[in-house]
């Protein structure tokens, strides 16, 4: 069908008034919006279900999410028949989202699933906790992440607190392309809804606390000083509380953006990756002497870090960093507290950096890797349930988990760990960032950057399908001065090992539109369309070794411009 046709079939009375009358003004001024709009439909990306809201297939709406949602209704009842089938419900601060949460609600309810429905906005890791604490049969989260404030977004997470995959994801995705917009049930039946909330948060934070804390007799715990933002997000009640009662006491909040807003009012993206977002908070570091500033993202799985650098200036640390931290602190204490038996694992990405194949070897645990997103974590920790112990997983963008109590990203715990760590570092008489440089004198030091090419709308779709077809087809044959060695292309499944010409199949990860190139020196350039975002992504690590602080100070510089070659040769 044409878009146009497309959109025809919205000026029906399946429709309500409001959405039939935009349609028939595009249509009557030729707008761009109606190309926009219906073009394409919304597809569950590595995030989920992800757009603009707005009428029409291509936007978040009442007829898009009420679609997902009559699909996944009629794809539960396939799954567990004659049983009481249970679904929770979480959303964050983003505008409309209490609203979408609430009418998922109803198409459930109207389709005989009882709902446990929070009363307030909470963490999407609550809601992954929350399906396996309350033994949910299915989650729906609706967020956008750290999108801007014109976004919505809607997740689905399967009975063990996981986002959905394989098999899952492409079922459900068959039945709510089944699903005709006439059809969906939305008259809902308040008498299936369980309303949680406070009371919920409790027993989220207290496992949080069992699974991020190690030092029992709080070292140093009163006297770090703890500067934290929830950017206007989720988190800014249950960060505080979290923050307490472990029994960290000097901690001040950025008041204004304490307040929960959709709109984010201080900033022009609440995205914890950028130091923009986190502006306010080394602000108010700077005026508390704070060692550690943290910041969260809209739905609170993903948190921003800066700590005191050499210099004693404070800096954001990139996701590569925190892992690396949070990831060989646990392992070091697994290993003193003799729980390491060579049955654990760390999960990893392939888009993350490949120190974590270094820090899992150094501690004798297996590190499992997957494509981008946490449900491939996810998956691999119920695969291995019985086998393997897994101990905490993390990507590039942000987001660590410790524990499998929640089956995602969870900035609440892996805050707790994040200050434990700095409090530890303080007493010891060095940084955190110290502790990251003595890692790197150990394993060698990583350093990454991360390049975003944005391509809007439908032309912006086709010319992100057309770089990838070139750089698959002409793969450059040196980066920043040094000859690609390997080429993976998850695709294809394959990769390349150019000195011989020898070409193998990798078939252990599921296909994706994804490449990497390796060059001889050990530079990883990882080229990947974007799951959620109108974009492209190139991940760039390089490498080197160090066996000082000056030393690292002078490699830094130097790994700083590799990357600043990398982006020119790719002529980005």
């Amino acid at each position: 069908m044409t878009t146009l046709e497309k959109a025809q079939l919205w000026l029906s009375e399946t429709f309500d008034q409001d959405t039939r009358t935009t349609i028939e003004h595009w249509i009557k001024t030729n707008s761009e919006d109606l190309e926009d709009s219906f073009y394409r439909e919304l597809e569950f990306g590595t995030g989920g279900m992800r757009g603009i809201m707005g009428v029409g297939t291509n936007r978040l709406n009442k007829y898009t999410l009420g679609q997902a949602t009559q699909g996944l209704a009629n794809y539960l009842h396939t799954q567990f028949p004659g049983e009481e089938i249970k679904v929770a419900i979480a959303y964050d601060v983003r505008n409309n989202s209490k609203e979408f949460g609430k009418m998922c609600a109803d198409v459930l309810t109207a389709n005989g699933i009882k709902v446990l429905l929070f009363k307030e906005h909470r963490p999407t890791p609550e809601l992954s906790f929350t399906v396996r604490d309350k033994k949910c049969n299915a989650g729906i989260v609706l967020t956008a992440s750290h999108n801007p404030p014109e976004y919505n977004g809607y997740k689905v997470y399967w009975n063990d607190g996981a986002q959905i995959v394989p098999p899952h994801d492409d079922a459900i995705i068959r039945e709510v392309y089944s699903v005709k917009f006439e059809d969906i049930k939305f008259e809902g039946n308040d008498n299936l809804i369980e309303w949680i909330g406070e009371e919920q948060d409790a027993v989220y934070i207290d496992a949080c606390m069992e699974n991020s804390l190690y030092q029992k007799d709080k070292i140093g715990y009163n006297n770090l000083n703890i500067v934290f933002t929830s950017i206007h997000g989720t988190t800014y009640k249950t960060i505080p509380q979290a923050l307490k009662k472990a029994g960290f006491t000097k901690v001040d909040f950025v008041t204004e953006q304490m307040i929960p807003s959709g709109n984010f009012p201080t900033v022009a993206s609440p995205n914890p990756e950028e130091p923009a977002a986190l502006e306010m908070a080394l602000d108010l570091a700077r005026i508390t002497n704070g060692d550690i500033v943290i910041g969260t993202d809209p739905d609170g799985d993903r948190l921003g870090i800066a700590v005191r650098n050499l210099q004693g200036e404070m800096q954001l640390l990139n996701g590569n960093q925190t892992n690396t931290i949070l990831t060989y602190y646990i392992l070091d204490q697994w290993q003193k507290a003799g729980k390491i038996t060579g049955k654990e694992f760390i999960g990893s990405t392939i888009v993350t950096s490949d120190i974590f194949f270094d820090i899992a070897k150094k501690f004798g645990v297996d590190c499992k890797v997957g494509l981008t997103g946490f449900k491939w974590i996810g998956k691999m920790i119920r695969e291995h349930e019985g086998t393997e112990k897994f101990v905490c997983g993390g990507e590039e963008s942000f987001g660590f988990m410790t524990g499998d109590f929640v089956r995602d990203k969870d900035s609440c715990g892996s805050i707790l760990l994040a200050c434990e760590i700095a409090a530890w570092c303080k007493a010891n008489g060095k940084t955190m960032y110290q502790y990251m440089i003595e890692i790197y004198k150990d394993l060698g030091m990583y350093y990454e950057g991360l390049i975003n090419v944005v391509k809007k709308g439908r032309s912006g779709a086709e010319e992100i399908q057309q770089m990838m077809k070139n750089f698959r087809e002409n793969p450059p044959a040196v980066i920043a001065g040094s000859k690609i060695a390997e080429v993976k292309d998850f695709l294809e499944q394959t990769s390349l090992h150019l000195p011989e010409n020898r070409k193998s199949v990798m078939d252990e990860i599921p296909k994706s539109n994804v490449l990497i190139y390796y060059t001889e020196d050990g530079t990883k350039v990882c080229v990947r369309p974007s799951g959620t975002e109108p974009k492209i992504k190139f991940y760039v690590s390089v490498k080197d070794n160090i066996t000082s602080e000056q030393e690292f100070s002078e490699k830094l510089l130097i790994l700083e411009e590799k990357i600043s070659q990398v982006k020119a040769d790719l002529k980005l």
